[in-house]
């Protein structure tokens, strides 16, 4: 089984900058892609960004430019750089991890920007 913890969600301010980390830990094989996901309320949940093993990214439209996903595959972690946020950021985001062929995910972060 593999657990995911979540970490630096908060409130800012718009414009300013948070960075989500996701370390995987339990039993861990080879862990492949690795992404970010949000949902805010009332809306369905989406995908912000997803990393491959070689680095390979994809981003939603609306964060491109404004977020930035990374991975550090000697400790298990995704991250998500997030500046210049704007309130429709607002959301819970839930990190997600696959290793073989399971899908695992995080608890969820909240993320709260004011205007």
């Amino acid at each position: 089984q593999v657990q995911l913890v979540e970490s630096g969600g908060g409130l800012v301010q718009a414009g300013g900058s948070l960075r989500l980390s996701c370390a995987a830990s339990g039993t861990i094989f080879s862990i492949n892609r690795m992404g970010w996901y949000r949902q805010a309320p009332g809306k369905q949940r989406e995908l912000v960004a997803g990393i491959s093993t070689s680095g390979f990214t994809n981003y939603a439209d609306s964060v491109k430019g404004r977020f930035t996903i990374s991975r550090d595959n000697a400790k298990n972690t995704v991250y998500l750089q997030m500046n210049s946020l704007k309130p429709e950021d607002t959301a819970v985001y839930y990190c997600n991890v696959y290793q073989r062929w399971t899908e695992y995910w995080g608890q969820g972060t909240q993320v709260t920007v004011s205007s």
